[in-house]
């Protein structure tokens, strides 16, 4: 994937991308909850409520229930850190590992789908 694609391009494969998870089975993730999930999967180390939510720029109680439903789902779970057992740190799980995989299957397929469409697009004008 190409590092200079264009805003409408990037667009388009985030629209393909939610298409195709609304349209699996099982539940849809908010875009909070998304984003939340996102940054525990892409960014390494000890993630927190706080964390998070300086992170993201968003209130901890908004964490705490994007957190709740991330553990509903076993996409993410909750464990007292024992260096500060006042801490709660956020843990990646093996249901969350195969959403990342299946994100990155979707994303790729939606890539190659759009990338493919717009090479047909100067041909056809071409041979119009």
């Amino acid at each position: 994937m190409s590092a200079l694609q264009s805003p409408d391009t990037l667009l388009n494969i985030l629209r393909d991308t939610v298409v195709a998870l609304v349209r699996r089975d099982g539940p849809d993730l908010s875009a909070r909850q998304l984003g939340v999930f996102l940054t525990c999967y892409l960014n390494d180390g000890g993630h927190t409520v706080r964390g998070l939510s300086a992170d993201l720029h968003v209130s901890k109680p908004a964490i705490t229930r994007a957190l709740d439903r991330l553990g509903e789902l076993e996409l993410a779970r909750r464990k007292v850190d024992p260096a500060d057992r006042r801490s709660i740190l956020v843990q990646r799980t093996v249901k969350g590992a195969a959403l990342m995989r299946d994100l990155r299957h979707i994303m790729a397929e939606a890539s190659k789908k759009i990338a493919a469409g717009t090479q047909e697009a100067p041909r056809r004008a071409a041979n119009g």
